[in-house]
């Protein structure tokens, strides 16, 4: 044991023992010492007493952490036992940044809701990149409101009050956690108002996404089609997986629904026809893959693309379910049909009626999704209408594969 003020080159060329470890203190920071064993390794270790026992406490390995921060360390320490507290149980200044903060309750209260990877996006996209470092307990009223503005601003108005929801939520976790003392939120108002949207594609509209996705990289051309042909939702068909498909069927168990309940969707001959003509790539059962690992989760840049390809007014990837539901209505398709084809579990089939009513109008949804699968061909080619309700055209035949 030696006992002088080190420096950076003191450190650095301190000797190995031939046995055991040696422990070298730094004058005039009492306790604190690095730890040199026999093995070459070199450890700021702080040395200390707390009711009366002594205690040793790792402060981090040299050459990563230097002497000017094991020296920071060991004040830290020294502050947090002249409170009477153990700094062995201390937690680490990172661990209270707004990132690590986030982190923790992405996991612990976040997870196991079906629009988490839909939060951390947001989280990581407008948030984090402002406070990442910062500790939460520094962030304020105007900070929140400064960053909500700055969305909302960008004409983002439905994105800024999911950023309000989502931080207000983060920060009421945080007071119940013992991280904030208070909620900086609480009674903080939403920006603007979330209108409901309404827009659904045309014919013309929806005919020129049809003729343009296929220029789309695969396997995003794919998508889009099976988006319009099944009227299902976006992460039920990007995560779709070939165990799914049964047949003429997509049957997608509890937990990749909205609703948390099974859903089948009936697949139009067209539909069968494009799913055949998706190679399988990887040792993972998912359809549409680029890595073969992962499924595809962002179709903002396809979409940016055939935006690029197309000259029709502002629309959303979501605006073609209710193209799709539209275009049902259209072709005269009862309402509790249409709400089966979409999965939706409100509106007719909600409340005492949804507990008793446990039909699931398989063969319905199947007879619609074939007569909407003709009736894009009709959108397609732009001819009149030929489909009726009942599956088949004028002349009592049914419509051929569509080739895209």
């Amino acid at each position: 044991m030696t006992n002088r003020t080190l420096t950076a080159t003191a450190v650095e060329r301190i000797r190995v023992p031939a046995t055991g470890q040696a422990d070298h203190f730094d004058q005039g920071y009492p306790g604190l010492a690095l730890r040199v064993s026999y093995g070459g390794a070199k450890s700021w270790v702080y040395f200390y007493r707390l009711f009366g026992k002594q205690k040793r406490l790792t402060l981090g390995r040299w050459p990563s952490m230097s002497l000017s921060a094991a020296r920071d360390a060991w004040r830290n320490a020294r502050t947090t036992i002249d409170k009477g507290e153990n700094p062995q149980h201390q937690r680490p200044a990172a661990a209270n940044s707004f990132a690590a903060v986030a982190d923790e309750w992405l996991k612990r209260d976040q997870a196991h809701r079906r629009s988490c990877a839909a939060t951390q996006r947001l989280i990581d996209r407008c948030a984090k990149p402002v406070w990442e470092g910062r500790r939460i307990a520094t962030i304020g009223r105007r900070d929140i409101n400064d960053l909500i503005d700055s969305v909302a601003d960008r004409g983002a108005i439905v994105m800024a009050r999911r950023l309000h929801a989502h931080l207000h939520r983060l920060f009421r976790w945080a007071v119940g956690r013992g991280i904030l003392e208070t909620n900086p939120m609480a009674h903080l108002p939403k920006p603007g108002s979330e209108v409901p949207r309404d827009r659904a594609l045309t014919d013309p509209e929806l005919a020129q996404v049809l003729k343009n996705v296929t220029q789309l990289r695969p396997p995003f051309g794919p998508i889009f089609q099976l988006l319009i042909l099944t009227g299902a939702r976006r992460s039920e068909i990007t995560a779709l997986r070939w165990s799914e498909i049964k047949d003429d069927t997509i049957i997608l168990p509890r937990d990749r629904t909205k609703s948390g309940k099974a859903h089948s969707i009936p697949l139009s001959p067209q539909v069968v026809d494009i799913i055949k003509q998706l190679p399988r790539i990887g040792p993972r059962d998912f359809v549409f893959t680029i890595n073969g690992r992962n499924p595809v989760t962002d179709l903002a840049a396809s979409k940016e693309k055939l935006d690029g390809l197309i000259n029709i007014p502002a629309w959303h990837t979501h605006d073609l379910r209710r193209t799709v539901a539209t275009g049902l209505q259209r072709l005269g398709i009862n309402l509790q049909v249409i709400e089966a084809v979409l999965g939706h579990v409100g509106g007719s089939r909600s409340g005492i009626v949804g507990v008793y009513q446990r039909y699931s109008f398989d063969a319905e949804k199947r007879i619609a999704l074939e007569a909407w699968a003709r009736e894009v061909e009709r959108i397609i080619d732009g001819e009149p209408a030929k489909v009726r309700y009942g599956g088949r055209d004028e002349r009592g035949q049914r419509g051929n594969a569509v080739v895209w």
